[in-house]
């Protein structure tokens, strides 16, 4: 399971890195330290995935850390790239796999 996760997040980096959307240049701490969920206030979603959620998910599997339990990011992101024509369906689908294998190992 923990592969298929490994997997899937990094087919999330590349897909960001295809869409052109993955920044060389990391945002303030300022910004990083948000209290909003994804941390709306200060990065957009492709950023959030970048710097919070997949270095997040990276370090608890590397470090065999027990996983969220519950992922809806493949929502929020259809949102988010609702109407803007990047064809980030590859994405979207890395991100409800995601969701899928994150909700598959939450304790009953």
């Amino acid at each position: 399971m923990r592969t298929d996760i490994a997997e899937a997040l990094i087919d999330i980096e590349a897909e960001l890195r295809r869409l052109g959307l993955w920044d060389k240049i990391p945002p303030s701490s300022e910004a990083l330290a948000s209290t909003e969920p994804f941390c709306l206030d200060t990065l957009s979603l492709p950023q959030w995935l970048q710097f919070v959620f997949l270095p997040t998910l990276y370090c608890m599997l590397e470090e065999e850390q027990p996983l969220p339990g519950r992922c809806a990011i493949a929502p929020m992101a259809e949102e988010h790239f609702r109407g803007s024509g990047r064809g980030g369906e590859a994405l979207l689908e890395a991100l409800a796999r995601v969701d899928e294998l994150l909700t598959a190992v939450a304790p009953e």
